[in-house]
């Protein structure tokens, strides 16, 4: 099964704050171990991981964590990927954001995307949307 991960599950991995969610989010990777992400991912990761955070991560090893997700399934976002989420934004009245996520799941062929923020209907373009903190 192919599985997108948001950039908040990957940040809940490194926030020490949030126990809870850390090891759910732990717990999500080991039951998905090669998960699917997007490079819009990637740079939402950097940024909150190393400038939101109360004690925010050192950039090298920032680095070094985006390094090791690279290894993963990385989607592009290129024109297509755009053009389709501008389309679900009208469709679903989303945020462009979310719905380059989505767009990038259904992209990669991925049957469920896992991310706690977006909003919208149980399924966009046969990707089922999954809190899995709830």
């Amino acid at each position: 099964m192919r599985v997108f991960i948001d950039t908040n599950v990957l940040v809940y991995l490194f926030d020490s704050r949030q126990q809870v969610k850390q090891r759910k989010a732990a717990e999500v990777l080991r039951q998905y171990p090669r998960p699917v992400v997007s490079t819009q991912v990637l740079g939402e990761f950097y940024v909150t991981v190393t400038r939101k955070f109360a004690k925010p991560m050192n950039p090298v090893q920032a680095i070094a964590a985006v390094d090791r997700i690279r290894g993963w399934q990385i989607v592009p976002v290129d024109e297509e990927v755009v053009s389709t989420a501008l389309h679900l934004t009208q469709q679903y009245q989303m945020s462009y954001w979310d719905a380059q996520i989505a767009a990038s799941a259904a992209r990669a062929g991925c049957q469920i995307l896992l991310t706690e923020d977006l909003s919208g209907p149980g399924v966009i373009m046969g990707v089922r949307l999954e809190n899995p903190f709830v």
